[in-house]
This record gives structure tokens, sequence and C-alpha cells, in this order.
């Protein structure tokens, strides 16, 4: 998979289009993770001091290394980032295959245009993976925000008051192998309803979040 999706997120502001790029892993160059590795960066590095540390090095992932990515570019270079890891979680005691999305991440000057779009060019790509359900998540602090952009737009829904629990990336001989988080899910129905989605507030991730 190697194609360029148009889009736009053109604005009051009248910002460049948005070209799609959908990649397999191993289509990535060295050009691209490196890249990719200052966008991660850029992006992450505001929002707190350790933030942007797993991108050193040229590395283009944090935790889970993704299948496929979605890259969309404009003028600048890298505006939008979201990856794709089909993974089996555990929504309370029952196994369930899901496309997780994560390694999200939206240049500073695109913030409010992003993420939205970038649910919409997915789908499709989910709808080809044939899995039965999309999923990911994010901080607390943002339902109201996610809420607004995914949830009332019907896009996604939004799943309050979740424990997930992950393993760690890395071995550290001072803390657990796994951390539990409070977060709110994102879940997007794709090859079965919401209504089959397993009730549980508690979901094992069983790797590295992605």
């Amino acid at each position: 998979m190697n194609m360029i999706a148009p889009g736009s997120t053109r604005g009051v502001s009248a910002r460049p289009p948005v070209r799609w790029r959908l990649c397999w892993e191993n289509e990535l160059q060295i050009a691209d993770h490196i890249e990719l590795s200052d966008f991660f960066r850029k992006t992450y590095g505001p929002t707190g001091e350790f933030n942007a540390k797993p991108f050193e090095g040229h590395r283009s992932w944090a935790g889970a290394r993704p299948e496929i990515r979605a890259i969309g570019y404009d003028d600048r270079g890298v505006a939008i980032h979201v990856g794709i890891l089909r993974r089996f979680i555990k929504v309370g005691e029952v196994d369930l295959l899901v496309a997780e999305l994560g390694l999200y991440g939206v240049r500073p000057d695109l913030e409010g245009l992003g993420i939205s779009h970038s649910i919409r060019v997915m789908y499709p790509v989910l709808r080809d993976l044939g899995v039965p359900f999309g999923f990911g998540t994010v901080r607390a602090a943002l339902q109201k925000h996610i809420t607004r952009l995914l949830g009332r737009q019907g896009l996604a829904t939004v799943l309050p008051r979740l424990r997930v629990r992950s393993a760690r990336p890395d071995i550290y001989l001072t803390v657990p192998p796994t951390r539990v988080e409070d977060v709110v899910g994102l879940v997007l129905p794709i090859a079965r309803p919401m209504s089959e989605w397993p009730a549980g507030e508690m979901i094992e991730r069983n790797g590295p979040e992605l």
C-alpha cells in the first residue's frame, strides 16, 4: 500500500490542502523515519519535558510500531500523522481483535483541523483490513475536545472512564513492567456494530501503547 489519498484541511485561513500518503511500515525509507522523527519531536516536545525523548536518534515510533501509517503532507512537509496496529485486546473477559489507532500528531499550526479529517481518511483503510472495530485512547483531560470533534460528528463512540493496562516498551529495574492508566476510549464500528462491543471498563492492551 503506497498511495496518495487527496484531502483538504482548508479553513478560514485558506491553508494549503493536505495530501495523504498511506503506507505499510516496511515501505518507509530512512529519509522517511528521519523526517517523521523530527516531526514528532517538534510536535510532542511542547506537551511535556520527556514526551519528545522516544523520538531521539531518528526513531519514528514511541512504543509499539504501527503496521500502517497515514501521513498528511502540505507545502511545509509532514502536517499530520496517525498509525494503525492490528492486535488482540481483552475487554473485560472478552478477547477482541481491533485496529488500534495511535501515534497521532498534528503540527501546531493545524491544531483543530487534523483529527476528524484523519479519522475520515482511515475509515476505508480499516474496512479493507476487515477488523471488527477501530480503537484508540486519549487522556481524560481531552474528553470534551474529542467528544466535540469525533463523538458529535458520529465518527467515533467515546467511552469515558476506561482503565487500560499496557506493557512498558522498555524494562526498568525500578518500575513495574506494566502500567495502568485512566483514559477515554474511542471506538469506531467497522465490520460489527457498536452494540457488539463487549462490556467492561478494564482493558488489557497486552503490549506497549501504539
